[in-house]
C-alpha cells in the first residue's frame, strides 16, 4: 500500500511537471494579449484626445527650435497637427524648405533684452522650452545665463502673456542642491519656474539623448554610441532616443493630470513616448 501511494504521488508530480510549460506559455500569451489590448486602447484614446484638443484652436511657442531637441519637437508638433498656430522664438530666423513649415510664425528676439520683446510671448496657450547650451561651449557664465536666466525670463513673460501650460526639457539628475554645476542650474530653473504658478507645468528629465550631434565632440560621440548600442539590446534608464522625448512632450500636452506640476523621469518619458507605437 505505501508503495502504491508513493507511485501515485510520483505520477501526479510528473503530470504537473509536464503541464507546467503549457500553462506557462499560455500565461505569457495571455499577458501579452492583455498588454496589446491595453496599448491599443491607449492609442485610440490618444487619437480622441488629439481631435478634441485640435478643435480648441490653441496656439503654442517653442524656444530652442534650432537645437536637436527643438527640431525634433517641432517635427512632432507639425506631424500631430494639434495646434492652430505655432510660433518659434529665437535669436535668429530659421530657414525651412519643407512646405509643412510654411505657416510657422517666427519671432526673432535678443535674449539679453527680453523685456523689449514681451509681445512675442503674448497670446500663447502652451509653451515648450528646449533652450540650452553647455559649459564647454559657452563657459560657466554663459551656460548659467542661457540655461537659467534666458529660460526663466522667457517663462515669466509667457506667464504674463497668458500662457497656462509650460513644458520644460531639463535633465536626468537635475537638483538645485547638487554639487555639479550643470545639474544644479537645471534644478534651480525647474524650481524657479514652478514658483511662477502655471496652471500646468511639466518637467522632463531625460537621460543621455541618443542622436547624432552635428557639432559632436569626441567624448559625447563615444557616449552616445555606447548607450545607443546598449539600448539596442535592452532598455536603460540612462539613455533615450531623442524622438521619444519629443513624442512624450506632445502626448503629455493632451493629458489632464491632477497635480499642477509633474516631473517625468527617463523611464516615464520612454513609456509615454511609445504610446503611439505599434
Amino acid at each position: 500500500m505505501p508503495l502504491d501511494r508513493k507511485a501515485h504521488r510520483e505520477t501526479v508530480s510528473a503530470a504537473k511537471t509536464e503541464k507546467q510549460p503549457v500553462l506557462y506559455l499560455h500565461d505569457i500569451w495571455s499577458v501579452k494579449s492583455r498588454r496589446h489590448k491595453a496599448h491599443t486602447s491607449m492609442a485610440e484614446d490618444l487619437k480622441t484626445q488629439e481631435e478634441n484638443f485640435r478643435q480648441q484652436n490653441k496656439s503654442c511657442f517653442v524656444l530652442g527650435a534650432s537645437g536637436e531637441s527643438g527640431q525634433m519637437l517641432l517635427k512632432e508638433l507639425l506631424h500631430r497637427n494639434i495646434f492652430s498656430k505655432i510660433t518659434l522664438i529665437g535669436r535668429r530666423q530659421l530657414s525651412f524648405e519643407d512646405k509643412a513649415h510654411e505657416n510657422l510664425v517666427q519671432e526673432v528676439v535678443d535674449f539679453e533684452k527680453l523685456d523689449d520683446y514681451a509681445a512675442a510671448f503674448q497670446g500663447h496657450d502652451v509653451g515648450y522650452c528646449c533652450l540650452g547650451t553647455t559649459r564647454a561651449k559657452a563657459g560657466v557664465d554663459g551656460f548659467i545665463r542661457v540655461d537659467h536666466d534666458y529660460v526663466l525670463k522667457s517663462a515669466e513673460l509667457a506667464k504674463a502673456g497668458g500662457c497656462t501650460q509650460f513644458h520644460l526639457e531639463s535633465s536626468r539628475g537635475a537638483d538645485k542642491n547638487s554639487n555639479f554645476l550643470y545639474l544644479k542650474v537645471k534644478g534651480q530653473v525647474e524650481a524657479d519656474i514652478e514658483a511662477l504658478g502655471f496652471e500646468r507645468y511639466a518637467i522632463y528629465r531625460p537621460g543621455v539623448l541618443l542622436v547624432d550631434r552635428q557639432e559632436s565632440r569626441p567624448a559625447e560621440w563615444l557616449t552616445r554610441k555606447f548607450f545607443g548600442a546598449v539600448s539596442a539590446v535592452c532598455s536603460t534608464s540612462m539613455s533615450i532616443p531623442i524622438q521619444l522625448v519629443a513624442k512624450a512632450m506632445v502626448t503629455n500636452t493632451l493629458r489632464q493630470p491632477e497635480q499642477k506640476t509633474e516631473i517625468l523621469e527617463n523611464k516615464a518619458i520612454t513609456i509615454l513616448g511609445k504610446t503611439l507605437e505599434k
